[in-house]
């Protein structure tokens, strides 16, 4: 299941680029970003396959979550793959999107859960007393 995101906000955007950038807006990179969930393991791993095998795909960073020795209280519980990446193909560059960094979040249903408002919640005041 693909569901929409919301963009990250101005103030948000903001506050990362001076929190965690050094303000240096260039750094962010999911102010675009789209979730995928899947049922199973093997599931999410046959998307992330297709994904790094597409050619018009430039992967910048893939964060996984899913690790075993992820310490999942970082993030309240939360656990996901989230793949940096950029779109390059003919429409791309004649639009000047071709640069562009979004972020794809591949996550099981168990965990997509923990993106309720109320798992949201919890992760950002994580979040807030780190500084980031």
């Amino acid at each position: 299941m693909c569901s929409l995101q919301k963009n990250k906000t101005a103030s948000r955007a903001m506050e990362k680029t001076v929190r965690s950038y050094n303000l240096q807006p260039s750094f962010l990179c999911d102010l675009c970003r789209q979730s995928i969930t899947f049922k199973r393991v093997e599931e999410l791993e046959q998307c992330l396959k297709l994904i790094s095998k597409d050619p018009e795909v430039a992967i910048h960073r893939v964060k996984n979550r899913l690790e075993l020795n992820y310490n999942d209280e970082a993030s309240a519980g939360y656990r996901d793959v989230l793949i940096n990446l950029r779109i390059v193909n003919t429409a791309t560059k004649s639009l000047g999107l071709d640069i562009h960094v979004s972020e794809v979040q591949l996550l099981l249903e168990s965990y997509a859960e923990k993106k309720t408002d109320t798992g949201h919640k919890a992760y950002v005041s994580l979040r807030n007393l780190r500084g980031e």
